[in-house]
């Protein structure tokens, strides 16, 4: 009989991929990694556990994937609402960073965005945000997952002074955290009307050297479609792809406003995009016509956004909309059903960030990302399609208990790496200061 680390023991377990739920199953860990997934008594039959946890109640899912956020915006959550993007970020949030952006800001936002998300069922989330050292000490101290994107800009910023400071930088903290096992990068121009030609051209040169994804906000708003045709004489994405950026390790941010040649370029090279549909329809962006992404073949992961444009780092939430909007959007009740819905916030996000062999699904190899949802309560009463049930009738509200790499973050809705109290009181803190 095989000594493993830990079993896990559910009413269901959902693997994602392949598709379908489980009943009665256990999902066995060693070393951080999955081992098996088999029936309860083929467990009992073949492994011995030095630690058993029974959730009798509960659905097992991978941990989620948040494909987009900045995380230390959650100290900037509601400070400037119903309010247009560009007006959100040229008087609310740009003079805010230019003040109060630093290393202790970071940390302490990118420590309350870890702990809010781990607490919601969010295992690895994609970061894009000033001072990503801070955020990666956040995150090994919280042990959330994540890939971290090194911004660039044109413009000057408390982190960096122009393009060549903001690349340098970046890379030398890919260099400073390369073996930290939780952590990947790539490489983030904000997006392409704040990053001219040149800074494009030289980030694409990097992550093409250096086997770094690239990420960007794109085609968020329908002003922007019309500013690059008028100033580029092409769409945003039609320009990145003159200028190379474009293929399978591309994140595509938004996409909200991408026109049928767009989406033909996209499907070709093997792009990705992610869906915010919280933020998109804060803001007023729009509704991204996923299923005719979806329909080309194109990997369609689901994040957040930063909390100070979406309020809540819930992708609970994202799920429930995005299959909404989709209906509401083509008129079709069909359209992305709750198993699809669940991939794009999975292993729909693992493939955007090039991590789908380790994350997303449960299954033999994989790290032991898995989050255990309670769907025995009354208000999710009587359960008859799990999936169903996780994006339609229960919230982040449900979540109980969260492991990463089979290290037990969340046991029974209390952090285990965080002290909620001290945090809570940080960022009180931070309010009387940027109020």
């Amino acid at each position: 009989m095989q000594t493993v680390d830990l079993r896990l023991d559910a009413e269901w377990i959902i693997p994602v991929a392949p598709a379908g739920a489980l009943g009665g199953h256990a999902l066995l860990v060693d070393g951080g990694r999955i081992v098996a997934l088999v029936p309860a008594a083929t467990a009992d039959q073949r492994y011995t556990p030095r630690q058993r946890v029974a959730l009798p109640r509960h659905a097992l899912i991978p941990g989620l994937v948040n494909a987009h956020t900045h995380a230390a915006m959650a100290l900037f959550r509601g400070i400037a609402d119903d309010v247009p993007l560009q007006v959100w970020l040229e008087q609310h949030i740009w003079p805010r960073e230019g003040r109060f952006a630093a290393p202790d800001f970071v940390y302490d936002g990118a420590c309350l965005a870890a702990a809010e998300m781990l607490k919601g069922g969010i295992t690895c989330c994609n970061d894009m945000y000033f001072f990503p050292d801070a955020t990666a000490r956040a995150f090994l101290a919280t042990g959330l997952r994540a890939m971290l994107g090194l911004p660039v800009l044109d413009f000057p910023t408390p982190y960096a002074a122009d393009p060549d400071g903001y690349l340098q930088k970046g890379l030398a903290v890919r260099d400073e955290f390369l073996h930290e096992p939780r952590l990947t990068f790539s490489l983030s121009p904000h997006a392409p009307y704040t990053v001219g030609d040149p800074a494009w051209e030289k980030t694409i040169t990097y992550a093409r050297q250096l086997d770094l994804p690239i990420q960007t906000h794109l085609a968020e708003t329908a002003a922007e479609m019309a500013a690059s045709r008028a100033t580029h004489g092409a769409t945003p994405l039609a320009r990145l792809h003159r200028l190379g950026a474009t293929g399978p390790s591309f994140i595509a941010i938004h996409a909200v406003h991408l026109d049928a040649d767009d989406v033909d370029l996209l499907a070709r090279h093997g792009g990705h995009v992610v869906h915010c549909p919280a933020s998109n329809m804060k803001l007023g962006c729009g509704i991204a016509p996923i299923t005719d992404y979806r329909a080309r073949g194109i990997n369609v992961a689901l994040g957040t956004d930063g909390a100070a444009s979406n309020n809540r780092l819930d992708l609970f939430g994202e799920m429930r909309l995005a299959a909404l909007l989709a209906k509401v959007a083509t008129g079709d009740p069909a359209a992305l059903p709750a198993a699809d819905a669940l991939r794009a916030a999975t292993l729909g996000g693992a493939q955007a960030l090039g991590l789908d062999a380790d994350l997303g699904s449960l299954g033999p190899g994989k790290f032991a990302d898995v989050v255990a949802v309670d769907l025995g309560t009354l208000e999710a009463a009587p359960c008859y399609d799990p999936v169903s049930h996780l994006v339609h009738v229960v919230g982040r509200e449900a979540v109980t208990d969260v492991w990463v790499a089979g290290q037990r973050l969340v046991a029974d809705r209390v952090l285990t790496t965080v002290d909620e109290a001290a945090l809570f009181a940080r960022a009180r803190l931070w309010q009387e200061r940027l109020q």
